[in-house]
């Protein structure tokens, strides 16, 4: 589910009295105040320049609850990105995000208000790994998880998110599947599956040695969030000993202990609803801390512990300031070449046509 901001932001004042509403508590007044007029300014652009503003639930609250018009996860945003008539798309995101949106509109303008807002997943495979994988197990299906850069999605034959994998890779209906490039979630939808999954060495000498004598399913890789592999189950058991009526929610990035051992694990739009629609009075997120802090605003009758300040440093290079300039200049703009965005797009297309 997507999150659209109120329609009825359109002046200074307005901004200031949302703003203080959610993070009164956490933020100085002056703060808020100049954060409401470059808000207001930025929305002004927005019409101005007939832009739509997508913000990932990562991203920092001043900006996630001002100028968005729509806010939410990887594959929402996606859908949204897919649908819009603007002239302008400005993804407040990472990298792989922009390039989606350029993926799915490329006749639009897409800008992402950061010169090096990466992510550790997308840069832990390349167009040429996959290429390698394939040769090695011809014939099995490719899934790729949507944090990668554009040149592997086209290599794919179908993306997934976090919140859609285990449909994702259930829809192909084969013994084997390619899972990329997350260990965690790959670990995490053949816990689900009930598959059987390995992770082959990049030495193919090496491999060729033992793959023979292994029985996979899945095939994984090793990649990881910078953010979610932080997480242990000794953080949790530390936690409930002290507070031993908390709700962990953990995100399928997290490795698949931590997952098994927290009360719920869901994409981030999924986390959202669980606090927002379960009746719980404290509870616990193994996530970026960002989104922790606007799902906090928006819940104010419940506590949210503090496990740790796990911030996404490539999330972290966008801030209001950013947004202004990047509309401002139409500076970082994304381009895909148009021969990997068409065998992409048809990869995040099928992505799509999953209803999950």
């Amino acid at each position: 589910m997507t999150h659209k901001q109120p329609t009825d932001l359109n002046s200074i004042e307005a901004l200031t009295t949302h703003l203080r509403e959610r993070l009164g508590d956490v933020m100085p007044d002056f703060e808020i105040e100049e954060k409401a007029r470059l808000a207001h300014r930025i929305n002004q652009l927005k019409k101005a320049k007939n832009a739509l503003i997508l913000g990932h639930n990562y991203m920092e609250p001043a900006l996630f609850h001002s100028v968005p018009d729509i806010t939410g996860d990887s594959l929402e945003l996606s859908r949204q990105a897919a649908q819009t008539d603007k002239d302008i798309i400005v993804f407040c995101g990472v990298e792989f995000m922009a390039e989606t949106a350029k993926i799915l509109n490329p006749e639009k303008t897409v800008l992402i208000p950061s010169a090096k807002a990466g992510c550790s997943l997308a840069e832990s495979i390349t167009a040429e790994d996959v290429r390698q994988l394939k040769a090695r197990f011809p014939g099995v299906p490719v899934v790729t998880y949507i944090n990668t850069y554009a040149d592997v999605k086209a290599e794919c034959d179908i993306c997934c998110t976090s919140g859609n994998a285990h449909a994702v890779v259930e829809s192909l209906n084969s013994d084997s599947v390619i899972f990329l490039p997350d260990e965690y979630l790959a670990g995490n939808v053949a816990r689900e599956t009930g598959k059987h999954i390995i992770f082959p060495t990049k030495d193919p000498l090496k491999a060729a040695q033992t793959q023979a004598e292994l029985d996979y399913q899945m095939i994984g890789w090793h990649g990881r969030c910078e953010v979610h592999e932080q997480f242990t189950v000794e953080d949790i058991e530390n936690v409930r000993a002290q507070f031993p009526d908390v709700v962990v929610l953990a995100h399928p990035e997290c490795s698949p202990e931590v997952v098994a051992a927290a009360d719920f694990s869901g994409s981030t739009t999924a986390m959202i609803n669980f606090v927002k629609n379960q009746q719980i009075s404290r509870y616990l997120l193994l996530t970026e801390c960002a989104m922790g802090d606007n799902i906090a605003a928006e819940n104010p009758g419940k506590e949210m512990l503090r496990l740790c300040a796990v911030r996404c440093p490539h999330m972290n290079e966008i801030h209001l300031i950013d947004t202004l300039h990047a509309l401002e200049k139409n500076q970082y703009e994304v381009t895909v070449p148009e021969d990997i965005r068409q065998r992409a797009w048809q990869s995040v297309n099928r992505m799509l046509q999953i209803g999950a």
